[in-house]
């Protein structure tokens, strides 16, 4: 059975993909699960549609396009992060209703598509602590974390917990190991993020799997 797989989100999705070219999936963690699923079955076919910079409501603004359009039969939803770093290093501030609110518009939009809904994956987005300033970060992240947890909560869809095993990651191998910068990962922190996907994947009830 061919599957497709829509990943839409901010720089941690993209990772370098080339935007002009559709079948260009960066070098993060889509391009490890998109690995997996191909080994599984070679008529996967992932789709990334992550922009770096992106918050939550940019991604609503092209979520017709990059994601309705696709008519996916998986589609991962991960935003966040720049919810909460533009208002460090900006002063531009999301608060936590207003991101739970936009990303449960985009939701509804899979839940009254036409046909069966997809399968969807909502990943929590992490902070692993690589500048002492950025603990600060963490109070306005932490509702963001809940927001989508919750969501996953009242939609039925797959919540992908990251926060707590990248900082642990981040404990025992150091930050730079992981996520450098304290958003970025390195090919070991996708590694982490692509594992957590692919076990929410494969724990999904009622689904044949890629």
């Amino acid at each position: 059975m061919t599957y497709r797989l829509v990943f839409a989100g901010d720089s941690i999705t993209d990772a370098g993909r080339d935007r002009s070219d559709d079948l260009s999936l960066g070098d993060g963690y889509v391009s490890l699960v998109a690995e997996e699923l191909r080994h599984r079955d070679h008529g996967a076919v992932v789709i990334n549609r992550g922009i770096a910079g992106n918050r939550a409501v940019d991604l609503e603004r092209r979520w017709a396009d990059d994601v309705l359009a696709e008519s996916a039969d998986v589609v991962t939803l991960y935003v966040g992060v720049n919810d909460t770093w533009r208002r460090f290093d900006d002063d531009d501030p999301t608060s936590a209703d207003d991101f739970a609110t936009t990303c449960r518009r985009m939701l509804d939009t899979l839940a009254s598509g036409p046909g069966s809904s997809p399968l969807v994956l909502l990943v929590e987005p992490y902070l692993v602590i690589a500048r002492a300033e950025q603990r600060d970060w963490l109070a306005d992240l932490d509702p963001k974390r809940a927001a989508i947890a919750r969501l996953a909560d009242e939609s039925g869809a797959m919540f992908i917990s990251l926060h707590e095993t990248m900082t642990a990651a981040a404990a025992e191998h150091g930050a730079a190991a992981i996520a450098p910068d304290g958003v970025h990962p390195t090919p070991a922190g996708s590694r982490i993020i692509a594992d957590a996907w692919l076990a929410a994947f494969d724990a999904a009830p009622g689904r044949a799997r890629a």
